[in-house]
């Protein structure tokens, strides 16, 4: 790869967890000028995201460079084994590859990582390290070295890692809890910009992605609950604007050897309900269970009849399928002679499945060899994305009906959308700015890593999935001269 020969390269990294590529790029640039300013400076685009686009496979995957099956991760909640009950919240630990700040601090570079989805419980970096949203509260361990916790305290007060009840119906409290969230963790990153030492800082906002859960519905005159003129309406937009004026503050504090890359991990779309996945697989007869369920009930809690159950679900953003294989699961009955045809009889039944009105609803269905190039850990058989992600999945039994309106986790407006974005305003020397203000097709996640690496002149691993953008862009800028010379010799 090329070697960047300047030694005072320095990459900041602002993640915005869930921001929208149409709301940065399309309805809100000009009124987002910082963004817009770093946008004309360098290269943006939308950032495919990974499959499934969920916050805790996504930024693990953004920063080690490898997909979800590679990775063995698929969710927030991962089966540990072929048992029926053994759901784990994932964690650092289940993270078994290096990431952008393991290989910068094995080559000697200071890194500063705040916030990132998968860092906790933390790890030794050479620099510091504050955990993610999943960490329990601030009497845990969640900072590298252990006495940061006091100069945290000493800057901010109360660090806030997270708005813990952003799905519930207290709305002003939710836009209140987060702007103080997003007001600390700023205010933490200018106060490490201006006295720590550092190479590669990164930090991750979880706003963007709370509050459009939250207010959603507000702001979108599609969504089934829209109500114009509410006075909740313009929230998300005044937020971003927020957010914007944040990341002014912290670009007054660089200088002029740092890369700076905006990027989020995937988008957000409405939320126009849910369909009870394993009510829906019981009504069909791949579910059965010994007793009818009191009410609507956790799946865990359900009295499930393995010896006549072929296939069951999980609930998400997304919907998992798992298939009771024969000599896999402890009580699988179902043969392996059988398992391709169930697949595929699960995979078009399900994307047949109409919305609430009898329409077709754009469901898909994959399998993981459909997504990923190797599997890892026990993935579902079957991925579905009810309504192209605008249906959640509902893993709860006892359901009135197929088709539901309440979140079996609380209110919640927002689905998340395939497609993130990326904005990369580069140093003196770094080759993005071969398309300066021009956007680039066709970037990745998995991206983000490589491109990090090649900036701070480390060679890029040859086992990582992406690619380097700067190598994208001057693929695009070739290409973009190789086209334009062709038309100019047969015009």
């Amino acid at each position: 790869m090329r070697q960047y020969q300047r030694e005072k390269n320095k990459v900041l990294v602002i993640g915005l967890d869930c921001a929208s590529p149409e709301l940065i790029f399309e309805k809100w640039l000009d009124e987002l000028p910082h963004l817009r300013s770093l946008l004309q400076t360098g290269v943006h685009g939308r950032l495919q995201s990974c499959d499934p686009p969920i916050t805790i496979p996504a930024w693990a995957a953004m920063m080690s460079s490898r997909c979800p099956g590679s990775l063995g991760i698929y969710g927030f909640r991962n089966r540990t084994n072929r048992s029926y009950d053994q759901l784990k919240i994932a964690s650092s630990r289940d993270v078994k590859v290096d990431r952008v700040w393991d290989i910068l601090s094995k080559a000697g570079k200071q890194v500063i990582v705040m916030g990132v989805p998968l860092t906790y419980p933390v790890n030794p970096v050479n620099g510091i390290m504050i955990s993610d949203f999943l960490t329990p509260d601030i009497r845990s361990e969640y900072t590298y070295p252990h006495e940061l916790r006091d100069e945290i305290a000493e800057v901010v007060g109360e660090y806030v890692l997270d708005v813990r009840d952003f799905r519930t119906g207290k709305k002003t409290k939710i836009l209140e809890d987060i702007y103080e969230m997003t007001r600390k963790r700023f205010k933490l990153i200018r106060h490490f910009i201006l006295h720590k030492e550092w190479d590669f800082l990164m930090a991750v906002e979880m706003g963007t992605d709370r509050i459009h859960h939250a207010f959603w519905s507000y702001m979108d005159a599609a969504h089934r609950n829209y109500e114009a003129g509410h006075s909740f309406e313009h929230v998300i937009r005044e937020y971003y604007q927020f957010v914007d004026a944040e990341i002014g503050r912290v670009l007054e504090l660089l200088d002029k050897d740092t890369t700076v890359l905006i990027v989020s991990d995937h988008g957000a779309k409405r939320m126009d309900g849910g369909i009870c996945l394993n009510d829906w697989l019981i009504r069909e007869g791949y579910l059965h269970l010994k007793t009818p369920p009191d009410g609507i009930t956790p799946f865990s809690k359900a009295n499930i009849d393995w010896t006549r159950t072929v296939a069951w679900g999980d609930g998400g953003y997304y919907g998992r399928i798992f298939i009771n294989l024969k000599g896999r699961e402890p009580g699988g009955i179902v043969l392996a002679a059988d398992h391709e045809r169930l697949l595929c009889e699960l995979k078009e039944k399900i994307e047949q499945i109409p919305d609430d009105q009898g329409r077709p609803m754009g469901t898909k269905v994959y399998r993981p060899v459909d997504l990923y190039p190797r599997v890892e850990n026990v993935a579902p058989d079957l991925f579905v994305y009810f309504g192209n992600l605008h249906w959640r999945s509902i893993g709860t039994v006892g359901n009135p009906a197929i088709h539901t309106f309440e979140n079996d986790t609380g209110p919640d407006d927002a689905n998340h959308g395939q497609q993130g974005m990326f904005i990369a305003a580069p140093s003196p020397g770094v080759s993005l700015d071969v398309m300066r203000g021009e956007e680039l097709i066709g970037a990745s996640l998995l991206d983000i890593a490589p491109t990090i690496l090649e900036i701070l002149g480390h060679s890029v691993p040859a086992d990582m999935e992406g690619r380097s953008l700067c190598i994208r862009a001057e693929e695009a800028v070739a290409a973009s001269v190789s086209c334009s010379y062709e038309v100019g010799v047969y015009q």
